[in-house]
């Protein structure tokens, strides 16, 4: 659970062999790189050649729904011309469908004119015609037109007006604007959108096909990058009388593959711990099983190096907070049924082999869960069954969920204060998240007691020792001041008052546990609630009840597999993000980035 500790690598060598050494480093892909030199004008996120073509290309070919076959071999591929063909055309597809729209709305405003074309300038002895869309309840503006006009067309509610005059009539004549017809026909206009219908064919036809690059494209664009960050990490080098070095952060379990390549390249190599000023990248370092947590530590904050990893708290928590959001058994099952279909399809992908992991978990975790509450698509069991025997809790039984909830929130909140101990461990600091652990005990301790009719005296006694000791520690042992005489204790005092000002805080967010029988509870009631309208409706509607009940199962609990999806992914993240990070991590961290190759293999 420990995040990968690092060591300062520093590699000396000829000059002459820098660029065979950089390469051998970025195939190993181990080394986070710290420049030695001034930033480039020209950092790795600088695309190479065709690298910003290119990506639109593949963008281009990979949005394409039907894929052909892929070419993979190399004979006679040449990237720059196929991204040309592929952006030409992109951008012939793309006019072409602008084009086959515009002349589609030409055809419906010229339909209701008919087939027509209007007359030369000279055939009307000078006059002109004008168009206009006259409103059926405005057709009495015309009688006070001094002008010839003459309805061609009329609709349900719309009057299509020709008027006749040399010049264009005042924009007051009528009370609606003229409408431009243009100079095509009805026929015209119908004929080059059956040419923009089957260029719009031909242009979709060669997407299609040029899709065969993809994996080519791919391969070649990854090279280019490769090739454009290892000219980067050649900038970053220190160049000094026919010596370079390079310098970086390498994880412990990769020093054995850095010492080889020294070795190798007869190189000088320098190991060093990191130094209390520095401040090293993090690494988190999982089983691959457990990757969908490092996702998901990601997706929020990354923990400081010299903190601690999350991944395995947020990962199985997570899956346990959402079980008992969702809260039934039968919306578990669906989910496992999604993931077994899904499961070849998403184990395409590293990305999706994580997810799967990830969401089996959360599948098993709620299944578990919704057999203890006895909740099926909001069915209670048949008495006497497994099922109703395996029913182990009662989400009606308020008192015992609640106690349930806030004792789940006082184990995570300690937990996480536990992990702070032991990050501050052995300093005096480390007494700090003691007490505070010592305080959310004893107020569970105290509160149970309230409700208990035996032992209520001890437990309330032990629940106040508790809360006081661990105030106590608290107010003693937050400070980082060093004692050096009266002041500095002062000082000590004044920032043990401020800590205790969270003690508000330490009971808030236990309390905020209370969402997991919250939602629980109106996952269960929304389905009992449609479980119960649907018996009613096939009660009282004969012959079309069975189909109404039908419908009425299948959108209800539709509905509330979505809500409890939202719910469950939204609030077991949150209860992770907000009040187990606050007492966990202090500080935040930013990323181990390899210096790695991303060519594709064959």
């Amino acid at each position: 659970m420990a995040i990968e500790r690092l060591k300062r690598v520093s590699l000396v060598g000829s000059a002459r062999h820098k660029a065979a050494v950089l390469d051998r480093l970025q195939a190993l892909g181990c080394a986070h790189l710290l420049p030695l030199a001034p930033p480039s004008e020209a950092p790795e996120t600088l695309p190479p050649e065709h690298a910003e073509d290119a990506r639109a290309a593949l963008r281009w070919l990979l949005d394409e729904p039907e894929k052909r076959r892929q070419v993979r071999a190399e004979h006679g591929f040449d990237i720059a011309a196929t991204v040309r063909q592929v952006l030409a055309n992109k951008d012939r597809l793309r006019a072409t469908l602008d084009l086959r729209d515009a002349l589609a709305q030409r055809a419906r405003d010229l339909a209701p004119w008919g087939d027509f074309r209007l007359p030369p300038g000279d055939a009307l002895a000078g006059q002109r015609l004008w168009f206009y869309e006259l409103p059926l309840r405005q057709l009495s503006a015309l009688e006070g037109l001094d002008l010839p006009w003459q309805i061609v067309h009329r609709s349900t509610r719309h009057a299509y007006v020709v008027v006749i005059a040399a010049e264009e009539p005042p924009a007051d004549a009528l009370p609606v604007p003229r409408v431009h017809t243009g100079a095509l026909s009805l026929q015209e206009v119908e004929r080059q959108l059956e040419a923009a219908e089957l260029a719009l064919e031909d242009a979709t036809a060669e997407r299609r096909a040029l899709t065969r690059w993809v994996f080519m494209l791919t391969k070649h664009f990854a090279r280019a990058e490769d090739q454009a960050v290892l000219r980067h990490a050649e900038s970053q080098t220190l160049d000094l009388d026919g010596l370079f070095a390079v310098q970086g952060w390498v994880g412990v379990s990769q020093l054995p593959a850095v010492e080889a390549l020294a070795e190798e390249q007869d190189l000088a190599l320098l190991l060093e711990d990191p130094a209390p000023a520095d401040l090293p990248p993090t690494l988190l370092a999982n089983h691959e099983q457990l990757g969908a947590g490092e996702d998901l530590v990601r997706f929020y904050q990354m923990p400081a190096y010299s903190s601690f990893d999350p991944t395995r708290v947020l990962f199985f928590s997570f899956a346990i907070f959402f079980a008992m959001i969702l809260s039934d058994a039968g919306y578990a099952a669906l989910l496992g049924l999604g993931l077994v279909l899904f499961w070849r399809r998403l184990g395409a992908s590293a990305a999706g082999r994580r997810f799967r992991v990830l969401g089996g978990a959360i599948a098993g975790a709620s299944f578990a869960w919704g057999v203890a509450v006895g909740s099926y698509f909001g069915f209670a069991p048949a008495p006497g069954s497994l099922p109703a025997r395996l029913n182990l809790l009662d989400l009606n039984d308020f008192d015992s969920m609640l106690r349930l909830s806030v004792g789940v929130g006082v184990f995570h909140v300690v937990l996480a204060n536990l992990v702070r101990a032991g990050n501050l461990w052995p300093r005096m600091q480390a007494l700090s998240p003691v007490g505070w652990m010592l305080v959310a005990l004893g107020g569970f301790t105290l509160w149970l007691g309230m409700g208990a009719a035996q032992a209520a005296d001890l437990a309330q006694a032990v629940g106040i020792v508790g809360i006081g000791l661990g105030l106590l520690l608290v107010f003693v042992a937050s400070s980082a001041r060093p004692i050096a005489g009266l002041g500095s204790l002062l000082l000590r005092g004044l920032d043990g008052l401020m800590a205790l000002t969270q003690v508000t805080k330490i009971f808030g967010d236990t309390l905020s546990y209370l969402r997991l029988f919250a939602l629980g509870l109106a996952s269960a009631s929304l389905a009992l609630t449609f479980n119960d309208l649907a018996r009613q409706v096939g009660a009282q509607v004969p012959g079309l009840g069975l189909l109404l009940q039908i419908l009425l199962l299948v959108i209800g609990h539709s509905l509330n597999l979505a809500l409890g999806l939202i719910s469950g992914v939204v609030h077991g993240l949150r209860l992770n993000y907000i009040e187990f990070y606050n007492w966990a991590l202090s500080g935040e961290g930013y990323p181990f980035r390899p210096f790695k190759k991303t060519e594709m293999t064959e």
